[in-house]
């Protein structure tokens, strides 16, 4: 294995990402895994979502059993090229756009808040008293 150390660049490993030629990148290292996409418990979908980047989390997320870890020597093919793996993209939330709004429609808000209902339960007890009937 020492002798098959060969150093892959990333966009030739990102190439490699179709069902008959699946290449992945798993903690540094190269694998050759297209023998073994028919094979994979997952299946070929499965793969496939993680070509073309670091597969590493993937590959652990999932909790593969040392069986597992043992046979990936067989697809084992290089060494990744770190310099042309590109950077991790961190998510950038939009920018929100600040509401400024007028001081007297917030002051309005809050006395209607205040007084709709209160006019509501005023004009209930207006509508109790009248429609009361006296036996």
């Amino acid at each position: 294995m020492a002798s098959d150390r060969k150093i892959h660049t990333f966009g030739e490993v990102a190439k490699h990402n179709k069902t008959k030629d699946c290449w992945l990148v798993i903690s540094g290292k190269v694998y050759d895994v297209t023998p073994f996409m028919e094979e994979h418990p997952g299946g070929d979908e499965v793969l496939l979502s993680a070509t073309g980047k670091d597969a590493t989390n993937d590959f652990e997320d999932v909790g593969h059993s040392d069986s597992a870890r043992d046979m990936m020597a067989k697809y084992y093919i290089g060494e990744i090229d770190s310099s042309s793996v590109p950077l991790k993209r961190t998510y950038a939330p939009p920018q929100q756009v600040l509401y400024s709004s007028d001081k007297t429609s917030d002051v309005l808000i809050k006395i209607l808040q205040f007084l709709v209902p209160l006019l509501i339960l005023g004009l209930a007890f207006v509508v109790r008293h009248y429609t009361k009937k006296e036996f």
